[in-house]
């Protein structure tokens, strides 16, 4: 994990320099930004492994930069702001990022939610067949490509969206608890809000299920979590 990159996109100077020196010596190689829209380009530059991103910034705020980077890549994402409010943090994770966390923070906090985010994404579950199609090929996983396709069309997952599915996927006659999918999705015990989970299954579901209303593959256990429940064809 110590040569993993982190680019900053952050217009408090103050801030960005905290965190940057903290992160340097955790042993991370770390990239600052203070413009929306240069960082954008520096991310796309760098190809970093996770990005911190402010949401208020000057030319691009960071919700346009987040919807920009989901648009072609899975790198975690994890929010900074000083909006406290549930909604804020769920329309965050509502367009792609896999943690939120407001100011003011503790740097050991924000490490922590680093390392959780990058260690989920180095032990993502491996099913038994590299590749797996899903009542008659409505979805199909490609697991050596990292590829989810709905009707032969290639779906933008964010790490978090992608590990939760591959974990439901892999355990189809389990039903996962919230916290366990809370834990699956950060790497951790996570003391936010409760609802996270419902937001990441909500968007997963935009996502795969034709009838959102009426899903296939993931299901409400009422009173206790979601199982997956796809019929299951090895390619």
């Amino acid at each position: 994990m110590s040569c993993k990159k982190i680019l900053i996109i952050e217009d408090e100077e103050m801030i960005a320099e905290s965190i940057k020196g903290y992160l340097e010596r955790d042993g991370f190689k770390v990239y600052t930004e203070q413009n929306g829209r240069q960082g954008l380009d520096k991310f796309y530059r760098l190809n970093p492994d996770l990005v911190i991103l402010d949401l208020m910034l000057p030319e691009l705020s960071g919700e346009d930069i987040c919807i920009s980077i989901r648009k072609t890549s899975r790198v975690p994402i994890i929010m900074l702001t000083a909006k406290v409010e549930e909604e804020d943090v769920l329309r965050g994770l509502d367009i792609g990022a896999d943690d939120y966390i407001t100011k003011p923070f503790g740097m050991r906090e924000l490490a922590g939610r680093i390392k959780a985010v990058l260690r989920r994404v180095d032990n993502d579950p491996q099913p038994l067949f590299s590749k797996m199609s899903f009542n008659g090929g409505d979805l199909e996983f490609d697991i050596d490509k990292n590829e989810v396709r709905k009707k032969g069309e290639l779906l933008r997952l964010t790490p978090s969206e992608y590990k939760i599915l591959l974990s439901l996927l892999k355990y189809p006659q389990k039903t996962f608890t919230r916290e366990e999918l809370i834990y699956i999705a950060l790497g951790q015990s996570y003391e936010g809000y409760t609802r996270t989970i419902d937001t990441h299954i909500k968007n997963l579901r935009s996502k795969i299920e034709t009838d959102i209303k009426n899903p296939q593959y993931i299901i409400t256990v009422h009173g206790f979590g979601y199982k997956f429940g796809g019929e299951k064809y090895e390619v």
